[in-house]
């Protein structure tokens, strides 16, 4: 049932494939139990029918889901055998740099993280695998990301130095090989350090089994190690001129290979790269080129002739060679012995010593073993100092171990360096898979479970047949040991004691090879080379001429390194007699190198690295290599284990989340969540050992998990069913609606038109009918309105004739009446209109006189700027007043036509009147005298009429000129507006042009000064640094000096043990600070102490590091300055503008009274004179109040300075009186003005008891003496005024003329040419004030030095005199009358003694706690020491001020230095110290800082001493507070942010959504014990708000904490985003909601606290868009479109790290295929940016200490008791 319930319709599984080992399938009919045929259905769509039986093939190995493609952790799979790791491993080099990150940069971050965040426990990586799999390229990849994320915990850059020991190792220990181009010829562990925050603090490397015979001889195609040819092709360099080397085909150690070079490889720049990586090892110039010659010698020595003589049994050096001569050179040592030795050698016997000839051979043998053993000497030389400087004091609290082990080797030709390296990898295989097999108890043990024994490979036969007693390298021991031993007698020896063994095998056609049956495939080893290769003989004489050498540490010294240890060793457990060889056998001392690694117990995860190319083949993929890897390194061997157990295994609460849709309704009621699902795996596993429950986990046989995967999958399918069948069946009710109304749609429309064709029909007839009934009505209508109007007509003329007759005879009656009123009117008009032709010639010219005045000052003031503005502001109003004119003109129009009209019609009926009566008349009269009156009557008022209709047609020619006049003045007017408001409008636009320029400057400028603020802050925090080292030296010198006596230690330990004369450190090799420091450290303080140069060079680099913080300082300041002349000039100009605007209106506002003042006397008096009289009156009147009011404010102001003064002097009299106690005698004068007083007494005493009455006639005296001061003053300024007047006059003359030939000049301009030269004049105007301002600021500045250095001298005068005059006898009174003392005012300030002062500091500041003062004034610490700064300056004491400041700055640093990890504390001291240096600049007397100040805190500014220096002390000083703030800040959030942002569970109901796969297999927590809490989004934020509330509490400036917190959301940023980069399982859409729900409280947070300005969510900006990438829909061009403009703050590499790690919550959701994120990258390519992956956690942003006065005056400051400041007296 199982079986046909797993291989249904779609399941795909793995069937074997000759070509491609295994090939993917799909099911296409359902299996049924007994069916001997799977139908399949190939990848290409063929089918296939696959033979079942137990004769033929088993059922097929199941494919996993596409989900678990590229899963890391095994047991997710679904299924664990051979074909699905395959498809895991296989995967990635197809799709390598797209979709999934290989397996080694998916095992890198987890290691990480275990060290850190998880396990806590040490760990160590094996790199495994044949050669040229690329071990090398993934151990170093490996260290380079351990010194990315890890870092350094200070300055001292120790990742770089662990990366820098990569390029140098390759250098000297890598080649290139038939199958690699760098492939390592040694084997070395790297164990990197850790502390507590898990910053790398130092590394430590060892290193195994050098091959040395790659010096002396390489293979076809092979080349020696890289640094000969580096240095080959360097050689053109002139530091290398001395080494004499050519190309490396000249040298026979170089060119055995036949081929030199690597494609791709400049061996010139990978020396460079070399030399950098030794100078930052702390490798010396001269000790690099130490190395150089060493390795120089070797290819000189390998190029030196040896000749043999004609018996053969000698030989001798070739002469004509020069290369023995370049040898001897390099080294330093004497040609004539190493030509002597080099051919022979001496022999020891117990009676006598000889020298014996060597063969030509032997010769040759001894001259490659001395390359060889130089050439090993100097690689142990090398990593010896390496690991010194790697090596750190502090104490390493984790590391992680990196094993770069020789990988599998088989070539055509195998010999002993093979059979060491495979034999390495026997052992290596050994521990793997017993570690595996360890793992698999352990986790059984720990979750109780039953388990059985499982069978495994193992490999100890092969172990024993080569380690064994009589085994392959003891037998090669023993023939070493014998003296004619051969290979060939080596090879028979091995014939016979193992031809039995079953890893053994002798080959058919050779004598003098053997075969070894490894775990990874067969090798068969040539006997050639073996013995001479484990003697490793080099002569004891050439080891003596090496020792003499300048270079003996480098090529001849005993190395410190593990494998000397052993040799030495070794070497004392042999017995043998002849001296004069160095048998080092190299089988045993590897044999004891390979127990002594295994014994380590490293815990270990252990890459295989698998290379599916063939040798030198690139980017040629091949199955059967690839699987055949697999086998070797023994992984599939390991599955197979796993798989034997219970390899698939679930946490009960992700086992319930996952499966609960399997589970009924009942079961989810029940709160015990195991018991849920044994419940639910007891119904639906019948096999109960198909699983077994634990304490924390449920263990699963193989294809469970498969099983129930497919059960939910069914239940989901199902679910889907139904949710398609429903929304199918909604979908077609919907379109069964939408057809439905629509045929009745048609209905309805059809219907309707054939409604209305009826209807039609119907209107077409009635209207036929009622055409006829109206065509008929029509007809018989015009017959009778025909009849009617005839009629009509008759009567008209009948009743028109009579009533004619009657209106003639009013007519004459009334014309009579019109032309008497009309002459009479006509007079009245002329007298009318000759009046108001005078008013208008007298307005004219009164008019005309004010227009002049008017067009001088428009003429002055169309020169400004301003007019232009003035005209556009009052243009809309002009053009509304022309409007308003316009239309009231209009309105008079048609009100005259009007009038016209009815005049004329009057007049019309008064002429058919009149006419009517001339008929009347004569009909009546036949007299012919009155009708030629009447006719006369009659012609007189036609005339009339027609000079009336002739005015009238005037009056309306000269209205329809004056509107066409005015029409036109309007139009041109508002065409010179329109032009003028285009001109405004550009001069707007470059204005606004200029504006932004400006604005561009400054922000470059801004951003300059960011970066140069930033260098100064750096340089402050490497000061500070150098400050606390010098320091700490001083503490260690002060105790040696505390502890005399002679200690041992470990340097003079060495320095005893050693037989060298030589000192450990010359003066030679002291270089840089950090060498010297370095050497500090290893010479031990009392040598140190004893070196003045060291602190010499110490002091020296304080100089200079002190010379270049001033510089920056300078440059800093320049550019200060500069933006302050920038917003000084903008405030000048805004300032002048307002000013202009407000004298404009109050102008208009006088001119508008006097206009209304004039319009009043004209409308009283006539006469023109009187009104131009006045008006001059009143201009004089103005003008003289407007004088008198300027006189009386300079004489208020002089009252006031003058009062102020005699206020002071009195003070300082009052304040001299009291403290001399000296009672005075009235002078001479006084006791003239008083006469009386003579008799009565002779001191102020008698006169009043508190002296009030003398010191208020000596006041009046005063107040009278000033009084006559100030008026001869004044006299004399009125002269000076007077002629400054007259010069003004003259200069405003000349310029008046100047104006007037510039007037000239505009009118012949352009409108445009004459705004251009206006602005021009403007500018050069404004420039010229600039630069006399400037002249004048800087004559002041240069007058006030002199007055205060003048200042000074006097006061110091002062204070001697005092002194001198104190000393002298006072003269005796003849009377002591007592002066009581009027209580003073406290004026702010603080008196102590010089004594007092530590106390004072150890008070305020050593022992100060912040809650002695929380209930009082934030800074009270600050505001008492000012006070006391202020009481110093007022005595004029430069040294109590000196020392005061400088002993309150030291003190600060002690406390902080001993409360450095005490937020607390560090911010109070913050606080403080910035509130110092704001009452330092509040207090300076700058006139910049004293903008806010009160009248009464301008009165307590400093009076003698200028502070800036010390501001600047002060502001380093803060620099270094707030560092070190922030330093601890992020020390204390460091460990709450990942738990906090990535783990805790903010929404609990993505508590289930979790990406499936991810389940820890080490680690087995007791889920109902609970572990260690996490910590929660809530608790960051609650520390966040401590930090902020301190922060507040302590007084600290608001800008300075939104600096602080911005740095802090800074660092949260970094390290999320980081730990988001470096792990897949949070890389999903569930996390991706969480992340942003945090990051949205974070924000709520920052809009309660008022922080939301600060631009700390700007710095959360790549994490937000992170978490939104996370969440979008990744699938379509468009979601590309959408990601590419939605992650601006990302670089591409991350987007595209995140896309790879992203992981499906389910099997329903698709990764992210590949070709999406290709578009992403092509899209994003053009990009600039920065291509670093992380973010860096280190970067400090660069605090700015904004000015903030102190609104608190120093005299309300209260001293609490609690302090203890009884010493301090208030003045």
């Amino acid at each position: 049932l199982l079986y046909s319930a797993l291989f249904s319709f779609y399941t795909r599984v793995w069937i074997p494939d000759p070509e491609e080992v295994w090939k993917s399938a799909e099911i296409i009919k359902d299996y049924k139990e007994g069916d001997k045929v799977l139908h399949l259905k190939l990848e290409d769509e063929s089918t296939l029918e696959y033979s079942i039986g137990p004769k033929d093939n088993a059922l097929p190995f199941l494919r996993n889901p596409d989900i678990l493609v590229g899963e890391n952790d095994l047991t997710a799979l679904s299924y664990l055998h051979e074909p699905g790791y395959k498809a895991v491993t296989v995967m990635y080099p197809k799709l390598k740099g797209t979709l999934f990150s290989p397996k080694w940069y998916i095992l890198i971050p987890k290691v990480y993280i275990l060290v850190t965040f998880e396990d806590e426990k040490n760990q160590s990586i094996i790199v495994s695998g044949e050669s040229g799999a690329g071990k090398t390229v993934s151990a170093k990849y490996a260290m380079r990301f351990f010194a990315t994320v890890g870092g350094s915990a200070n300055d001292t850059n120790v990742e770089e130095k662990v990366l820098a020991s990569s390029p140098i190792m390759e250098a000297i220990g890598n080649a290139k090989t038939t199958r690699n181009d760098n492939s390592s010829r040694f084997g070395k562990y790297i164990q990197i350090g850790f502390d507590r925050r898990y910053h790398i603090i130092g590394a430590n490397m060892r290193t195994y089994l050098l091959e040395k015979s790659r010096v002396v001889f390489q293979a076809e195609e092979e080349r020696n190690y890289h640094i000969f040819y580096q240095l080959c092709a360097s050689s053109s360099l002139p530091e290398f001129k001395d080494l004499t080397l050519t190309s490396a085909e000249d040298f026979t150690y170089t060119s055995l290979g036949e081929n030199i070079f690597i494609e791709g490889v400049n061996d010139a720049e990978d020396l460079v790269k070399t030399r950098e990586a030794l100078t930052m090892l702390g490798v010396k110039e001269i000790h690099q080129m130490s190395i150089f010659k060493v390795i120089a010698s070797i290819l000189h020595l390998g190029n030196v002739g040896i000749v043999s003589e004609r018996d053969g049994e000698s030989c001798h050096i070739n002469r004509d060679g020069t290369h023995l001569h370049h040898f001897c050179r390099l080294l330093g040592i004497e040609q004539e012995q190493m030509e002597h030795w080099l051919c022979r050698r001496k022999l020891v016997t117990t009676a006598e010593t000889y020298v014996k000839n060597m063969s030509h051979a032997q010769a040759v043998n001894a001259r490659d073993a001395l390359a060889k053993h130089i050439y090993a000497h100097l690689f142990d030389w090398i990593v010896e100092h390496i690991n010194k400087a790697l090596h750190t004091s502090t104490k390493q609290h984790s590391f992680i171990g990196v094993l770069d082990i020789y990988g599998f080797e088989t070539f055509e030709i195998n010999s002993f360096e093979q059979f060491c390296i495979n034999y390495a990898n026997e052992k290596l295989q050994q521990q793997f898979n017993s570690h595996v097999f360890k793992l698999e108890q352990e986790e059984y043990m720990k979750e109780q479970i039953p388990w059985t024994l499982i069978d495994f490979y193992d490999n100890q036969p092969c172990i024993d047949l080569i380690e064994a007693k009589l085994g392959i390298l003891d037998l090669l021991d023993e023939e070493c040991k014998v003296p004619k031993g051969t290979d060939q007698n080596w090879a028979q020896k091995l014939y016979s004691q193992h031809s039995n063994s079953g890893h053994f095998e002798k080959p058919r056609m050779s004598n003098r090879s053997f075969i070894v049956v490894h775990f990874a495939d067969k090798v068969e080893y040539q006997c050639d080379g073996f013995l001479e290769k484990n003697r490793d003989t080099v002569y004891e004489e050439q080891i003596n001429i090496l020792k003499a050498s300048q270079v003996s540490t480098l090529c001849c010294s005993s190395p410190s390194s593990q494998a000397s240890v052993y040799a030495s060793r070794f070497l004392m457990s042999l017995h043998d007699g002849n001296h004069t060889l160095a048998h080092v056998l190299l089988s045993g001392l590897f044999k004891q190198l390979i127990d002594f690694q295994a014994n380590r117990g490293l815990t270990l995860p252990t890459p295989s690295t698998v290379s599916p190319e063939q040798p030198a083949i690139h980017e040629q993929f091949d199955s059967r290599r690839a699987v055949q890897q697999l086998r070797a390194c023994g992984v599939l061997e390991t599955i197979r284990i796993s798989a034997a157990g219970y390899p698939s295994r679930w946490t009960y609460p992700d086992f319930f989340s996952r499966y609960r849709v399997l589970m009924s309704k009942k079961d989810m009621t029940i709160g015990d969540k195991k018991q849920v699902c044994k419940n639910l795996l007891e119904t639906l596993i019948k096999d109960p050992d198909k699983f077994q429950f634990g304490k924390t986990k449920i263990f699963f046989r193989a294809g469970q998990v498969a099983y129930l995967e497919k059960l939910r999958a069914d239940k989901f399918r199902f679910a889907c069913i139904n949710i398609q069948k429903t929304v199918r069946g909604w979908l077609q009710r919907i379109r069964y609606r939408k057809i439905r109304k629509s045929a009745i749609t048609l209905q309805r429309y059809g219907r309707g038109y054939l409604a209305r064709r009826y209807a039609e029909m119907l209107r077409l007839t009635r209207a036929a009918l009622i055409c006829q009934k109206q065509y008929r009505m029509v007809r018989v209508r015009r017959e009778y309105l025909r009849t009617r109007r005839a009629v009509i007509t008759i009567q008209a003329f009948a009743r028109g004739m009579f009533i004619r007759r009657l209106y003639q005879e009013f007519l004459l009656h009334h014309k009579a009446m019109i032309i008497q009123k009309t002459v009479r009117g006509w007079l009245v008009r002329k007298k009318y209109l000759r009046a108001r032709y005078a008013a208008i010639v007298i307005q004219c010219f009164y008019r005309r006189v004010r227009a002049k005045r008017q067009l001088k000052q428009l003429k002055i003031a169309a020169r400004s700027a301003e007019h232009f503005k003035n005209l556009n502001v009052g243009m809309e109003n002009k053009i509304v007043q022309l409007q308003k004119k316009m239309d009231n003109q209009s309105k008079e129009y048609k009100t005259q036509n009007e009038q016209l009209v009815v005049t004329n019609t009057t007049l019309g009926s008064e002429v058919t009147k009149l006419q009517k009566e001339v008929e009347t008349l004569r009909s009546r009269q036949t007299a012919g005298t009155q009708v030629t009156s009447l006719q006369e009557e009659l012609e007189k008022l036609r005339a009339e009429l027609q000079e009336a209709h002739a005015q009238r047609k005037q009056i309306e020619e000269e209205f329809s000129n004056e509107k066409q006049g005015l029409e036109q003045v309007r139009k041109d007017r508002v065409e010179e507006l329109e032009k003028e408001n285009t001109f405004l409008k550009k001069e707007k636009e470059e204005m606004n042009r200029q504006a932004g320029d400006v604005s561009q400057k400054e922000i470059r400028l801004q951003v300059e000064l960011d970066e140069e603020r930033q260098r100064y802050q750096n340089l402050v925090k490497e000061y500070s640094r150098l400050e606390q080292r010098y320091e700490n030296l001083q503490e260690d010198m002060s105790s040696m000096k505390f502890h005399p006596g002679h200690r041992r230690n470990p340097s003079n330990q060495s320095s005893l043990g050693s037989d060298s004369n030589y000192p450990s450190i010359s003066m030679s090799e002291v270089g840089d600070t950090d060498d010297t420091i370095q050497q500090v450290e290893e010479m031990g303080i009392e040598k140190a102490a004893m070196d003045l140069s060291v602190f010499m060079k110490l002091q020296k680099r304080v100089r200079e590091l002190e010379q270049e913080r001033k510089r920056l300082q300078t440059n800093l300041e320049k550019v200060e300055e500069l933006k302050d002349d920038i917003n000084a000039d903008l405030a000048y100009n805004s300032l002048k503008r307002q000013e202009l605007e407000t004298e404009n209106k109050k102008l208009k506002n006088d001119l508008n009274e006097l206009r209304k003042a004039v319009a009043d006397r004209a409308s009283d008096n006539n006469s023109s004179n009187e009104l131009q009289e006045g008006y001059n009156l009143l201009l004089n009147q103005l003008k003289a109040a407007n004088e008198e009011l300027d006189v009386r404010k300079e004489e208020v102001l002089m009252l006031k300075t003058q009062i102020v003064n005699s206020t002071r002097q009195s003070e300082n009299i009052n304040h001299i009186v009291k403290w001399t106690n000296i009672k005075k005698p009235l002078d001479s004068e006084d006791t003239g003005d008083a006469p009386d007083l003579k008799n009565k007494a002779q001191d102020w005493g008698y006169l009043n008891e508190d002296g009030e009455l003398g010191l208020a006639y000596q006041g009046l005296k005063q107040v009278a003496r000033l009084l006559e001061a100030q008026l001869q003053t004044q006299s004399r300024q009125h002269k000076d005024e007077l002629e400054a007047l007259h010069t003004q006059i003259e200069l405003l003359k000349d310029s008046l003329e100047k104006k007037q030939e510039m007037l000239d000049h505009f009118s012949t301009l352009s409108p445009d040419a004459l705004v251009e030269f206006s602005v021009q004049q403007e500018i050069t105007r404004l420039t010229n004030e600039n630069l006399d301002l400037k002249e004048l600021v800087e004559k002041l500045e240069k007058n006030e030095k002199k007055l205060k250095k003048q200042l000074r001298i006097y006061m110091k005068k002062v204070q001697e005199l005092e002194v001198s005059q104190a000393t002298k006898s006072r003269p005796e009174l003849t009377r002591q009358v007592t002066v009581q003392r009027k209580e003073k005012d406290f004026e702010g300030m603080l008196e102590y003694y010089k004594e007092d002062e530590a106390l004072l500091v150890k008070t305020l500041i050593t022992e100060m706690k912040p809650n002695a003062v929380s209930a009082t004034v934030p800074c009270l610490p600050a505001y008492i020491l000012f006070m006391c700064i202020r009481h110093a300056d007022y005595i004029n004491d430069d040294q109590k001020v000196h020392s005061l400041l400088t002993t309150t700055i030291n003190a600060i640093k002690k406390v902080l230095k001993r409360n450095n990890d005490d937020f607390e504390m560090t911010s109070f001291w913050l606080a403080n110290a910035s509130r110092v240096l704001h009452c330092l600049k509040q207090y300076s007397g700058d006139e910049a800082f004293m903008t806010q100040n009160t009248v009464k805190q301008n009165e307590h500014c400093l009076k003698n001493f200028d502070l800036a220096e010390y501001r600047q002390v002060l502001s380093d000083l803060s620099i270094q507070v707030y560092q070190q703030l922030v330093r601890v800040a992020e020390g204390i959030m460091q460990p709450m942010i990942v738990s906090a942002m990535l783990e805790s569970e903010s929404i609990p109901s993505l508590a289930g959504v979790k990406p499936m796969g991810y389940r820890n297999r080490s680690s087995s927590l007791d889920c109902e014990s609970g572990g260690p809490a996490g910590y929660t989004l809530q608790a960051l934020i609650r520390q966040l708000g401590q930090f902020y509330t301190v922060m507040a509490d302590h007084g600290l400036d608001p800008e300075i904490s939104q600096q602080v917190v911005r740095q802090l959301f800074y660092s949260i940023n970094a390290v999320t985003l980081n730990n988001l980069l470096l792990r897949k399982d949070v890389c999903s859409w569930s996390t991706g909601v969480q992340l942003r729900y945090n990051i949205s409280q974070l924000e709520e947070w920052l809009r309660g606290k008022n922080l939301h300005q600060s631009g700390a969510v700007a710095t959360m900006e790549p994490v937000i868009q992170a978490a939104q990438l996370l969440q979008v829909k990744k699938k379509t061009s468009q979601d590309a479109e959408a990601i590419c403009s939605l992650c601006t703050a990302l670089s591409l590499q991350q987007i595209v790290k995140i896309l790879n790690l992203y992981t499906p919550l389910n099997e329903f959701e698709e990764r992210v295929t590949v070709s999406f994120i290709r578009d992403i990258q092509n899209r994003l390519q053009d990009r600039i940016e920065n291509n670093q992956l992380l973010v860096d956690t280190k970067y400090t942003f660069p605090v700015l200490f904004p000015y903030t006065p102190s609104a608190l005056s120093l005299e309300t400051v209260h001293i609490p008791a609690s302090l203890s400041l009884h010493f301090l007296t208030r003045v």
